[in-house]
C-alpha cells in the first residue's frame, strides 16, 4: 500500500510542461482502453454491443472500429460465457478486459468469477496468472429499471483472490483501466455510472500518471480537521460538496476517497481518524454487512482510543433497490451524509 497523499480532486501532481485536458469520465475510460490496446497487442476486448455500437453507454465507441472485430469483439447475451471465456483466453496468454452492461448482469457470471477467476492463481500454487479485467458500471442515481442499479462491490471483495477498483475521478479513471489491464492480478473495475458524464481535469502525460493501481492507496481529496469522511466511486463528488456545505456551518470535514476496495488502504483511513476522532463513511450499497461495516470494525480495532464518537455509517437501505422515481430516497445525498456528520459530531 502506499502511504496517505492529499490530492486536489481529480488531480495529481503535476509535472513541469505538462498540461491537463479536461474530459468526462466515460471519455477517461474510453481513452484509457484504446491506450492499453495500442500498447499491448494482447488486450481484447470482449462483452455485448461493445463493437459497432460502443456499449450501452458508449465507453467503447470507435475502438472496433479502429482496433478491428478480433480485438474489440461482441459477445453473445450470456454473461457466465464472457467470463468462462475471458478465463480461457487469459489461461492462454491474453490480457481480456470484458464488460457487463450492467451491474446485477455479473451475477450470472458469480460462479466464474468467484470459483475460477478469483482462486486459479492460488489452485495452481502460483502457476498460473489470470491478468483479466470486469468493467461493471454501477449504483444508482440514472432512472434504470430493475437489476441495473445495484452496488455488489462488497459482494466480489469478500472473495481473495479479487482486485477490486472503484475511480472517482476522470483522471482516476484513465490511468485506473490502464493499470488494472497491466495487473497480474484479476482486477473488477466498478465504473460509477451517473458520473460517466462528469468531467475532470486529465493529464495524460506518463509523468503525471500518479499512483493509482489496483494496489494504490487511498487518497485525501481534502483535508480537515473535525471528522474523517470515507467514501469512494460515485459519492467522491457528493463528499466533496458535503464537505463545502459543512465549511458554512464552521465544520471542518476531511474527505478520503478510498479508491481500491480490495485490498483496502486502511492505513491513510486510521491516519486521518486519529487527527479528527471521528468517522463517517458513506457509500451508496447497502450498510448491512458493506464495505463501510468492514472499514468501521478496522478503525474500531486500530483507534478505539482515538475516537470521540462511534463510527457512523450512510448508505443504502436493506431493501431491493427501489424503482426508478424513488432512489432518490434511498440514495445517500448532501443532507442525510450532514445529518451523519451531526450525529457524529454530537458525542
Amino acid at each position: 500500500m502506499t502511504g496517505t497523499t492529499t490530492v486536489a480532486p481529480g488531480t495529481a501532481a503535476q509535472a513541469p510542461g505538462v498540461e491537463n485536458t479536461t474530459m468526462t469520465l466515460a471519455a477517461a475510460i474510453n481513452r484509457g482502453l484504446r491506450k492499453a490496446l495500442e500498447d499491448d497487442p494482447k488486450v481484447v476486448l470482449f462483452g455485448e454491443d461493445i463493437g459497432a455500437l460502443g456499449g450501452v453507454f458508449r465507453i467503447t465507441d470507435g475502438l472496433q472500429k479502429d482496433f478491428g472485430d478480433q480485438r474489440v469483439i461482441d459477445a453473445p447475451l450470456a454473461e457466465a460465457g464472457i467470463v468462462g471465456t475471458g478465463i480461457g483466453m487469459a489461461m492462454s496468454g491474453l490480457r481480456p478486459v470484458l464488460e457487463m452492461q450492467f451491474d446485477a448482469f455479473s451475477f450470472p457470471a458469480y460462479d466464474h468469477i468467484v470459483s475460477q477467476m478469483a482462486k486459479l492463481h492460488y489452485r495452481t500454487e502460483g502457476h498460473l496468472n489470470l491478468p483479466m479485467v470486469i468493467r461493471i458500471p454501477f449504483g444508482g442515481g440514472i432512472g434504470s429499471p430493475e437489476h441495473h442499479s445495484e452496488s455488489p462491490e462488497a459482494v466480489f471483495a469478500h472473495h481473495a483472490g479479487l482486485r477490486i477498483m472503484a475511480p472517482g475521478t476522470p483522471h482516476d479513471a484513465y490511468w485506473g483501466i490502464q493499470a488494472a489491464i497491466a495487473s497480474e492480478d484479476p482486477v473488477i473495475f466498478f465504473e460509477p455510472k451517473r458520473r460517466y458524464w462528469m468531467k475532470g481535469e486529465v493529464k495524460t502525460d506518463p509523468a503525471a500518471r500518479g499512483s493509482f493501481g489496483p494496489a494504490s492507496g487511498a487518497v485525501v481529496r481534502r483535508p480537515g480537521e473535525d471528522v474523517t469522511l470515507v467514501t469512494y466511486g460515485p459519492l467522491v463528488p457528493t463528499a466533496l460538496d458535503v464537505a463545502t456545505a459543512a465549511q458554512d456551518d464552521g465544520v471542518s470535514v476531511e474527505v478520503v476517497d478510498l479508491r481500491v476496495i480490495s485490498p483496502v488502504d486502511i492505513d491513510t483511513v486510521v491516519t486521518s481518524v486519529r487527527k479528527t476522532g471521528r468517522l463517517v463513511i458513506a457509500h451508496e450499497a447497502p450498510t448491512s454487512f458493506g464495505v463501510g461495516g468492514e472499514i468501521a470494525a478496522r478503525v474500531g480495532e486500530k483507534c478505539f482510543y482515538d475516537l470521540e464518537a462511534p463510527v457512523i455509517r450512510v448508505g443504502g437501505f436493506h431493501t431491493p433497490y427501489p424503482a426508478s422515481r424513488s432512489e432518490h430516497h434511498y440514495l445517500p445525498d448532501v443532507d442525510r451524509i450532514l445529518d451523519g456528520i451531526d450525529r457524529a459530531l454530537e458525542y
